[in-house]
């Protein structure tokens, strides 16, 4: 192993591409200049990152892997039984960077990196096929592999802060690593018990028709509305027959039923609210999604233009509260839960370094440290007049209750305001690392060109200015969200490598349905926006609860410093996620 180790010990980075013939060829990289580089079969590519792993661990220096998707490449790896501790994903790299660094115009050029990853969880074993020559795809190429981290590189280095554009793009890396892992180690998921509270409110199962209840909920409706062949399930069909008895909306949203006093009305509401789990998270996605006991949800980092996560099958960030007791720890393992209460406030006295406001939230509920600063008088209105604040509500309660925020937290009023003052001007906003917001579509310019020309119409000047404070509410919006993406991202990385670092169980103790990498090791299950999930052995539950802990005080050291901001964690260790 010495000849091999040379090039390899003290490289910062290591490239995998493929080559013409399908290959698998690995690149040491110490800093610009290439150290060494070997072939590999595809056979023989896990135990060799295992050992370079082994071999950066005992150094303690670490490597970051460099590969085109971690979606492509990470999977085959874990089969295998093999994680890594650091990578730098190219394509979600490259959405970041090409937008956020102006005169980046390599990058932007670079148009492969552009498209989508075709489902490519679900193709990492066709590109590790080695049979699959020429055809591979030309993002894994090895030279594109080269060419596209170099221009990564010069962006960066170019970015208004390189240091935290930087961390962005580690962060971003790291979430897709967690979102790899999540969805091979899968959800514990107990199928009897969905299927039990599918029974219990639904009714039993039906094949060829709705089920028990929503059928008898459907015939009460059409007894109401003296309609007997209505269907319920189309709205057209529905409204006419709404229209037909009177009953004049303008659709069947359950917001502008809610308003109306007839006896159609509540029997509807209850029926479309059961058509909503029968549809999403009924029966059949039960047999698609569940098996073996796991839940395996595709996760899209970054799928969201804030820098959110979105899911591209299993709806993961849509599971409704009830079905939460399914979601189950195998025999001696528990599932140790954190919520982070206001993330998003929290963040935006961080960012506008507000510390009236990060008093208000110190060690406690922040919208209750809100009361007791005399801005408002309940709690209630302090969720409103936040909730109002970041969101550019101008009307009702949120209208009467933010001017009260302005004046007791101005800096944090002062950020998002400018934000939003930055959005109906036309302007481009920036999260706290850098991840920048769309500029304004083409329909934005032509209304705003239109309004300021000659022959505008009040109508014309109308409609600008309706959209450029929609796109105000925007930029408002994305500043707070985006940043508290960019927390719940660090929240994440600093929290696997923890867990990583906890001695593996026995193997009587094991939860084989994991897999290999994490039968034996506590790792994270779930992720939703603010709030993680840990899959851990009982034995090892408080340790991944101080973890928890740990990696969420680290997330805000990392990205605010020293300001005095805490991120306060609803902890609990239990067998499953149910919520009371």
């Amino acid at each position: 192993m010495g000849a091999d180790m040379s090039p390899w010990a003290d490289a910062d980075r290591i490239a995998l591409g493929r080559t013409p013939g399908g290959g698998v060829v690995a690149i040491a990289l110490d800093r610009d200049r290439e150290r060494g580089r070997r072939p590999l079969t595809t056979a023989e590519l896990p135990a060799w990152v295992a050992e370079r792993e082994s071999e950066a661990s005992a150094s303690g220096r670490g490597v970051r892997w460099v590969w085109s998707s971690t979606a492509a490449w990470y999977p085959a790896l874990l089969a295998a039984g093999v994680r890594v501790g650091r990578c730098h994903d190219l394509r979600l790299c490259h959405a970041i960077l090409r937008d956020a660094v102006p005169g980046a115009a390599e990058l932007r050029a670079a148009t492969a990196w552009d498209a989508p990853d075709d489902a490519t969880a679900d193709r990492a074993e066709a590109l590790f096929d080695l049979d699959a020559g020429p055809s591979a795809p030309r993002r894994d190429d090895l030279r594109e592999i080269v060419a596209e981290l170099a221009r990564q590189d010069d962006a960066a280095a170019r970015a208004a802060d390189p240091g935290r554009m930087r961390l962005l793009l580690a962060a971003e890396s790291a979430g897709a690593l967690v979102a790899c892992e999540m969805r091979v180690a899968g959800v514990p998921w107990d199928a009897e018990h969905h299927a039990a509270i599918l029974a219990d409110v639904l009714g039993p199962r039906r094949v060829g028709g709705v089920p028990e209840r929503m059928a008898r909920l459907a015939a009460e409706v059409r007894e109401a509305l003296d309609d007997p062949t209505v269907s319920i399930d189309s709205p057209p069909r529905l409204l006419k027959s709404l229209h037909d008895a009177g009953i004049l909306v303008e659709s069947t949203s359950k917001w502008e039923l809610g308003q109306i006093d007839h006896p159609a009305i509540p029997p509807l509401l209850e029926y479309k609210r059961l058509a909503r789990l029968l549809t999403a998270n009924g029966w059949a996605w039960l047999d698609e999604w569940v098996h073996d006991g796991r839940f395996r949800p595709v996760y899209v980092p970054g799928g969201v233009v804030t820098g959110r996560w979105a899911s591209s099958g299993g709806g993961a960030l849509q599971l409704p509260r009830q079905l939460r007791g399914a979601l189950r720890a195998d025999p001696g393992w528990r599932i140790v839960g954190a919520d982070v209460a206001q993330l998003e406030p929290r963040v935006l006295a961080a960012m506008a370094r507000d510390e009236r406001m990060a008093d208000a939230a110190r060690g406690r509920d922040l919208y209750e440290g809100i009361v007791a600063s005399g801005a408002v008088a309940t709690r209630a209105e302090a969720k409103i007049a936040v909730l109002g604040a970041m969101y550019g509500a101008t009307t009702g309660d949120s209208g009467r209750l933010v001017p009260r925020l302005r004046k007791v937290f101005p800096q944090a009023m002062g950020l998002v305001d400018a934000a939003a003052r930055m959005g109906e001007e036309g302007g481009v906003v920036a999260t706290w690392l850098g991840r920048t917001s769309p500029p304004p579509e083409a329909a934005w310019r032509a209304a705003q060109e239109r309004a300021s020309g000659p022959a505008a119409s009040a109508a014309d000047e109308s409609r600008a200015r309706r959209i450029a404070r929609d796109r105000g509410r925007f930029t408002r919006n994305f500043v707070v969200q985006g940043t508290a993406a960019e927390w719940a991202l660090a929240w994440l990385a600093d929290l696997r490598l923890r867990l990583a670092q906890l001695p593996p169980v026995a193997a009587d103790r094991a939860a084989p349905r994991s897999g290999p990498a994490f039968a034996r090791r506590a790792h994270i299950a779930f992720f939703l926006h603010d709030e993680v999930l840990v899959h851990a052995p009982a034995e090892q539950a408080e340790e991944a609860a101080e973890a928890m802990r740990a990696s969420a005080a680290s997330a805000g050291r990392l990205l605010f410093g020293t300001f005095p901001v805490d991120f306060r964690l609803d902890l609990r260790i239990s067998g499953s996620a149910a919520k009371d």
